[in-house]
C-alpha cells in the first residue's frame, strides 16, 4: 500500500509516498477489541492461600494441585495482597540453605505472611491485577511494564479472583483466531531483522554446576530458564524455576549440593527436550512452534548448537502487541 503524505512547509505539496504495511497493528487492534474476561475459561482450577498458611504447606499445596502460582488472600485486610510463586520457593531455598545437614527451618515453621515480611522488608506493593472488562492490551501492557508473569483477573464488584492471565495463555488465545486476521508482513521477516530476543549476557549452567549455584542465578539475574551447556558451549538441557519444584514434590529440597544433571532425573518423563530456533527463522515459525510445544522459551543456537540467546513469550508479546504498534512504518 502506498499512502502519500504531505511534508509540513512544503509551499509546492510536493508528495513523499511513504511505503506503509497496512495490517502492521492488527495484533494491537485484535487486543484492544477483547476483554480479559473472554480468556476466562468456563471452568478451572483455581488455588488461594491464606497468608496465614505455613510455606511448606504451600509449595506442597501448588505441587499436588499441579498449579504454578495462587493469589494471597489476607483475612485481616480482607483482600488480596499478592501471589505466591515459584520464585519464592527458590528464594527461600536459596536465602536459608546451610548445607544438607542443617534442616531448612524458615521453610518448615515460616507462615506466608512471616516469609513477605523478611523477605519484602516494608517494600510493600500493590498487588497488580486487572478487571475482567479491561481489554487484552491493557492485560498485555501490564504483564511487560512489571515484569511479571501472572496476571490475576479480580471481579471488581465481588472482590473474587476469577482467573490467572498469562503469556502463554494469551498467545495462545491469538492463534486460535490468527487464521481469520489479516497477516501483517513482519510475521515472514526473522527473528534476526525484527531484532526479537536477548543475545547478551546469557545466563548457562553446566552439567556439574551445583543446584544451589543455579538458584543463585535465578534470585541474582531474575531469569526463568538457565541453558545446561557441554565444554563447547552446546545446549544438552535446560533447567527451569518450574523444575526447582521438583524438590517439594520430591521432598528433595534438603540437599541443594547435587548438580543440576542430579536435580534434573526428578523431572517428569514426558520431557521432550530443549526446543531451539535459529536467528534465521520467521517469527511465524517461531511463534508456531512455542504454542504447538506449549513453552515458555525457545533457546537460539547457531548451527552447531551452541547457545546464542534466548526468545520468550514476553519478547513475542512485546514484538506482536506493543512494538508493532509504533513501528508501522518500513
Amino acid at each position: 500500500m502506498e499512502c502519500v503524505a504531505l511534508v509540513p512547509g512544503d509551499l509546492e505539496g510536493k508528495k513523499e509516498p511513504i511505503i506503509e504495511d497496512p495490517e502492521h497493528d492488527v495484533y494491537t487492534r485484535f487486543m484492544k477489541s477483547h476483554r480479559c474476561y473472554d480468556l476466562v475459561p468456563t471452568s478451572s482450577k483455581l488455588v488461594v492461600f491464606d497468608t496465614s498458611l505455613q510455606v511448606k504447606k504451600a509449595f506442597f499445596a501448588l505441587v499436588s494441585n499441579g498449579v504454578r502460582a495462587a493469589p494471597l488472600w489476607d483475612s485481616k485486610k480482607q483482600c488480596f495482597v499478592g501471589m505466591l510463586t515459584i520464585t519464592d520457593f527458590i528464594n527461600i531455598l536459596h536465602r536459608y540453605y546451610k548445607s544438607p545437614l542443617v534442616q531448612i527451618y524458615e521453610l518448615e515453621e515460616h507462615k506466608i505472611e512471616t516469609w513477605r515480611e523478611v523477605y519484602l522488608q516494608g517494600s510493600f506493593k500493590p498487588l497488580v491485577s486487572i478487571s475482567p472488562n479491561a481489554s487484552l492490551y491493557d492485560a498485555v501492557s501490564s504483564l511487560l511494564k512489571n515484569k511479571i508473569h501472572r496476571l490475576p483477573v479480580i471481579d471488581p464488584l465481588t472482590g473474587n479472583t476469577l482467573y490467572i492471565l498469562t503469556h502463554k495463555r494469551i498467545l495462545k488465545f491469538l492463534t486460535l483466531f490468527i487464521s481469520e486476521i489479516p497477516k501483517p508482513a513482519f510475521l515472514g521477516k526473522t527473528l534476526e531483522e525484527l531484532n526479537i530476543g536477548t543475545f547478551n549476557n546469557i545466563a548457562m549452567v553446566r552439567a556439574d554446576t551445583p543446584l544451589y549455584t543455579a538458584l543463585g542465578i535465578f534470585v541474582d539475574q531474575r531469569v526463568s530458564a538457565l541453558p545446561v551447556v557441554d565444554d563447547k558451549g552446546r545446549v544438552v538441557d535446560i533447567y527451569s524455576k518450574f523444575d526447582v519444584i521438583n524438590l517439594a514434590a520430591e521432598k528433595t529440597y534438603n540437599n541443594l549440593d547435587v548438580t543440576v544433571t542430579k536435580a534434573l532425573q526428578h523431572r517428569s518423563q514426558y520431557f521432550e527436550g530443549v526446543l531451539t530456533c535459529h536467528r534465521h527463522e520467521t517469527l511465524e515459525t517461531i511463534i508456531n512452534r512455542l504454542v504447538e510445544a506449549e513453552v515458555h522459551r525457545l533457546v537460539v543456537v547457531d548451527e552447531v548448537e551452541v547457545v546464542k540467546g534466548i526468545v520468550s513469550l514476553s519478547d513475542i508479546l512485546q514484538a506482536l502487541v506493543l512494538t508493532s504498534s509504533e513501528q508501522g512504518t518500513a
